[in-house]
């Protein structure tokens, strides 16, 4: 009889522990959810610009995003591609030589780390990469920040670029396109600073003759 009590009390006590666990998980969940989206400001060689992180709707992306920022992995780099009537391309840590070759083709170190809202560890892979993060069918249209890659899966890492068109034929839900790029934010002020990146003059590359740098990017929690 003793080791029967014994037993159910064992038994119920896991019981415990186990619904604690799930109503913490829940509860830090709900505090996520509940918490305002962080906002990134751009300090520019041409002026400041405020991009609303969606971190309620894609907290990989754009932790990835401002683990970087806080790091001061973006401070110095330049907008590195740049076409009118189409985007503003920026994060390749070879950028921070406007007139580097390389500009365009970098990224993270791999097998480092980040920590999402939720306590989650993402480890980003060999070659600096994230987990494709297509959960939210959100549109590249003007102003919207959207992740860069290769075009193959799970191949963006630090760089994004800034829509300054409605360019929807990116979107990985657009069954037309075999485009997958995530938007994960969107400018909510400064945006006249963004056409004036875009206005830049260009080389045949497309990169600005006049490098626009990233003095640094500071990210604003509420």
């Amino acid at each position: 009889e003793a080791t029967m009590t014994f037993a159910f009390s064992l038994a119920t006590t896991a019981t415990l522990l186990t619904t604690m666990r799930r109503a913490t998980a829940v509860s830090r969940r709900g505090l996520v959810a509940m918490a305002a989206n962080p906002v990134a400001r751009f300090q520019t060689t041409k002026g400041s610009f405020d991009v609303e992180l969606y971190m309620d709707k894609l907290p990989i992306t754009c932790s990835n995003f401002v683990d970087l920022s806080k790091s001061g992995y973006y401070d110095g780099l330049t907008f590195h591609r740049v076409i009118k009537g189409f985007m503003c391309q920026f994060g390749c840590p070879n950028s921070k030589d406007p007139n580097s070759p390389r500009a365009g083709t970098g990224g993270p170190d791999g097998g480092t780390s980040f920590t999402t809202p939720d306590g989650t560890v993402i480890k980003r892979d060999a070659g600096g990469n994230i987990p494709d993060e297509l959960v939210a069918e959100i549109s590249n249209k003007p102003g919207t920040i959207s992740m860069a890659n290769t075009g193959m899966p799970n191949s963006g890492g630090s760089q994004i670029f800034i829509n300054t068109a409605d360019n929807n034929f990116l979107d990985y839900f657009n069954p037309r396109s075999p485009s997958a790029h995530p938007v994960f934010g969107t400018v909510v002020d400064g945006m006249d600073v963004v056409k004036a990146i875009e206005a830049s003059e260009t080389s045949p590359s497309d990169k600005p003759i006049d490098p626009v740098f990233v003095d640094t990017i500071d990210i604003i929690e509420k």
